[in-house]
């Protein structure tokens, strides 16, 4: 028996860009859905939850933002987002809101479907860790992060889990592969630049920042207080250290 393609859904209002992106990833092998609204999105994932999406930003009364939002409540799907709008602010904003990725436009379709692929490298490897740097997670069966006595928090890198006490925290794909990178290496300080080729493989866009944005929002699901952070510690014009507590 074959294997099944991947199903992807394409957010986009633009039909040109739609149907161009639409032709290169079924190419690719992808079993491609189309929305021209983020309320038809959402719809869609709601009905039937894809395997990836690319989600363009401008979209009209509810926008890529909102998208990403809205998905990132229930799955963890990976998430490229692709946008005119090339300024800091936007791009932050768009990966705090849940995006694994930002693409500006224009770009190369063929620079979409090389990040879809790294995603899916990532994504295939997410229980039994990194494909890169040493092979974090196969050297992490199962690790306590913190022996608090009422929550200790465990990550169990070849399920793809992290639990705080009996509850399993939700991370996403790019999340739990830094984590991941940070846990193999703990005392240890990573730099940006590291952390970027071991998690993203492809390097992103080049902006560092864009590992500052993801460690914060890490740091809202695993630290007891995200304002005073004891476990993900940044170590000033370094990077950052993982400290078992």
């Amino acid at each position: 028996m074959g294997r099944v393609a991947p199903r992807l859904l394409i957010v986009e209002d633009d039909d040109h860009i739609r149907t161009a992106l639409r032709w290169a990833l079924e190419d690719e092998g992808y079993q491609v859905a189309e929305a021209v609204d983020g309320e038809d999105a959402c719809r869609q994932v709601a009905a039937s939850v894809p395997d990836l999406m690319v989600v363009d930003l401008m979209l009209g009364a509810m926008d890529g933002f909102a998208v990403v939002r809205e998905v990132r409540r229930d799955h963890d799907l990976p998430i490229i987002v692709v946008s005119a709008r090339a300024d800091t602010h936007d791009i932050v904003a768009a990966l705090e809101a849940g995006a694994d990725d930002y693409v500006t436009k224009p770009f190369q379709v063929k620079e979409i479907t090389a990040r879809l692929r790294a995603l899916r490298r990532r994504a295939g490897s997410s229980g039994g860790g990194s494909e890169t740097g040493g092979d974090a997670g196969s050297a992490l069966p199962e690790v306590v992060l913190d022996s608090h006595p009422a929550a200790p928090l465990v990550l169990r890198a070849e399920r793809g889990t992290v639990h705080r006490g009996e509850e399993q925290i939700h991370l996403t794909l790019t999340e739990f592969r830094l984590l991941c990178e940070l846990a193999a290496s703990p005392g240890r300080v990573l730099s940006r630049a590291e952390l970027l080729r071991r998690v993203w493989e492809h390097g992103f866009f080049g902006d560092e920042r864009i590992v500052d944005v993801h460690v914060r929002r890490l740091r809202t699901k695993v630290e007891l207080d995200a304002g005073d952070p004891r476990l993900v510690v940044t170590v000033r014009g370094l990077g950052y250290r993982l400290d078992p507590q």
